[in-house]
């Protein structure tokens, strides 16, 4: 389970900004945020999956942000193929090509959604999208674990107070990467009248409508942040969380394109 929102063009200042949170079982395996390279030769700077492979959040040295979301199903199905491999291949493949690629092999994965954004459009696709496949606009879009845009009250939250804080940002990124940080760690639940039903059971489903999910033995594990701003600038930060929502390592990484 995870919580994207990103805004595309709506600041002079910071044209990109992507503000994450991944949640996940504290038992399963993870490297944090570094820079490594690719079964394939690419270096990337993101997290990865010690147990199936892959990561959920990458980032090109050029400033392409890709990511996987999963899809809430009451009874999910174990996928033939790791997700954890789709943000790495969208960051090198041409969006044509891999959504050909994934139109004909949709059904060997498990639910999910997958974003690749760049400072000027962006491109998104699920397999469980009745229309798979299309190009991202300027705008503030918010994505968890059903369809891109689904208003679950905690993307609404998330997304509106996103959008603020991106097009009232000053120059500093690294203001802007700890006012997000803060958004990112409301742990307040959404009303019982506003949940959605996804298939789980209603205690589930109250535990996971908050942006920030605390418990002992899933919750959220990283919150990740990347901006790039009009001059080019890429910041990518990233704090780990331990069960109950305990801090652990801060990573911060910047460069010029």
């Amino acid at each position: 389970m995870c919580l994207i929102a990103f805004s595309l063009g709506q600041s002079t200042r910071f044209p990109l900004v992507i503000a994450a949170n991944r949640d996940e079982f504290f038992h399963r395996p993870t490297a944090p945020l570094d820079w490594w390279t690719t079964d394939s030769g690419n270096r990337v700077l993101s997290g990865r999956d010690l147990k199936s492979g892959g990561t959920w959040l990458a980032v090109s040295p050029n400033g392409r942000v890709a990511a996987v979301t999963n899809v809430r199903e009451g009874t999910p199905e174990a996928g033939q193929i790791s997700r954890g491999e789709l943000p790495l291949r969208a960051l090198t493949e041409p969006h044509s090509q891999l959504q050909n690629n994934l139109t004909n092999t949709a059904s060997r994965y498990a639910g999910f959604n997958l974003i690749s954004l760049c400072d000027t459009h962006g491109w998104y696709f699920s397999n469980r999208d009745a229309h798979p496949g299309r190009t991202i606009h300027r705008g503030t879009y918010g994505l968890s674990n059903h369809l891109l845009q689904t208003p679950w009250p905690k993307l609404l939250r998330l997304r509106e107070a996103v959008d603020q804080t991106v097009k009232s940002a000053g120059s500093s990124s690294g203001d802007l990467h700890r006012d997000l940080a803060v958004l990112l760690q409301d742990g307040t639940p959404a009303p019982d009248h506003l949940l959605p039903d996804t298939g789980v059971s209603r205690d589930t489903e109250r535990f996971l409508s908050s942006p920030f999910i605390t418990g002992a033995e899933y919750g959220t594990r990283a919150t990740t942040i990347v901006s790039i701003s009009g001059t080019g600038e890429i910041r990518v930060t990233e704090q780990s969380w331990a069960p109950e929502g305990r801090p652990e390592e801060y990573r911060e990484f910047h460069w010029q394109r």
